[in-house]
């Protein structure tokens, strides 16, 4: 989703009915999906964003920031259906927020923008999904990644790109052997090593989430107030993320990642059954605002570059990434770029 965003800030947030005085605005770019693709490509992955936006000045505008970050817009539609899809955000002096969300034209992206895009979705390493668009075109496009890791699917470019960086242990007798790296050009190693990786942000969650969206994520990553809305558990703790991570994986779920804010993520999985803390930095918040999403991109980049890290790993350096966020106000104005950030990040 790409969203024109108005921002107000005030003192306080307002309570119900209240009308209060705010001491600053700006209008700026936002929307989960474009947000999370930003972060990534500021820190040097190479993105499409697929998405629908209004023919006027907030979705000519936003056509050109998608462009200046270097992120591809050939699957960047434009409608005059609706408007650009908005969102308004309030910020307290505590870096605190509260926001509105207005899709517009994002709800018009739908299956035959899918199957135009088909060909970048089934070649990218990682495909990163969020409900700001129709769910029933989210949950299609996570379908799309998983059946492109078939082995009908696997391309010879794919098959050699794999082979070329894994020993493969277990090998047809009717495969044939590649002559030049001595590797055979199919392997039967599990097929998710060719799967482009799933990461699927529930936001903003539903509580009749389609049970799909469970099984088709490798990665389902939630913050306190999505994980309550998705299992009915409040989170104010680190106990109570590590319940929400075991009903999401009885759901289906292999990989559950709870964002805890300043706390830093729990983290709990098939494979690791018994959940993990990863703290986030010490640091004095400006604006939250976004930084959700900053973890999430910051997450698909190192998910599709340097895939052999350990998640707790990855999940560590994608908090330092969105700990930097919090410290400048604005949402995508505000995410580091990669020369800005310390080098053992990469």
């Amino acid at each position: 989703m790409g969203a024109g965003i108005e921002n107000y800030r005030t003192t306080r947030l307002p309570r119900a009915g209240e009308t209060i005085l705010g001491h600053k605005f700006f209008i700026g770019f936002g929307g989960k999906g474009a947000n999370q693709c930003v972060q990534s490509a500021r820190l040097g992955a190479n993105t499409s964003l697929i998405c629908k936006v209004g023919k006027d000045s907030f979705g000519n505008d936003y056509v050109e920031n998608l462009k200046k970050n270097g992120i591809s817009t050939a699957f960047v539609g434009q409608t005059t259906e609706a408007a650009t899809g908005t969102a308004s955000i309030i910020v307290n002096n505590e870096g605190q927020n509260v926001i509105v969300i207005v899709p517009g034209a994002n709800l018009l992206l739908n299956f035959e923008d899918l199957k135009r895009a088909s060909d970048v979705i089934q070649k990218a390493k990682v495909l990163v999904c969020q409900l700001e668009i129709s769910p029933a075109v989210s949950l299609e496009a996570l379908k799309m990644a998983r059946a492109s890791g078939g082995m009908m699917g696997l391309t010879r470019d794919i098959i050699q790109e794999h082979n070329k960086h894994n020993e493969c242990k277990s090998i047809p007798p009717h495969n044939k052997v590649n002559e030049m790296t001595s590797k055979p050009d199919l392997c039967l190693c599990p097929p998710s090593v060719a799967v482009v990786k799933t990461l699927f942000n529930p936001a903003p969650a539903l509580v009749d989430l389609d049970p799909q969206f469970y099984t088709h994520s490798d990665i389902f990553c939630c913050n306190e107030t999505e994980a309550e809305i998705l299992t009915g558990i409040p989170v104010g703790n680190l106990e109570d993320a590590e319940k929400v991570g075991h009903t999401l994986l009885e759901r289906g779920c292999k990989l559950v990642i709870v964002t805890l804010g300043a706390e830093g993520c729990m983290m709990i999985s098939v494979e690791e059954p018994i959940p993990k803390h990863v703290p986030a930095g010490k640091v004095r918040a400006v604006d939250t605002t976004g930084a959700g999403d900053s973890f999430v991109g910051a997450l698909a980049f190192y998910l599709a570059y340097y895939p052999k890290l350990p998640m707790e790993e990855m999940i560590r350096k994608s908090n330092c990434v969105a700990s930097v966020s919090v410290q400048a106000s604005g949402t995508q104005s505000s995410y580091p770029y990669r020369k800005d950030l310390p080098q053992d990040l990469f």
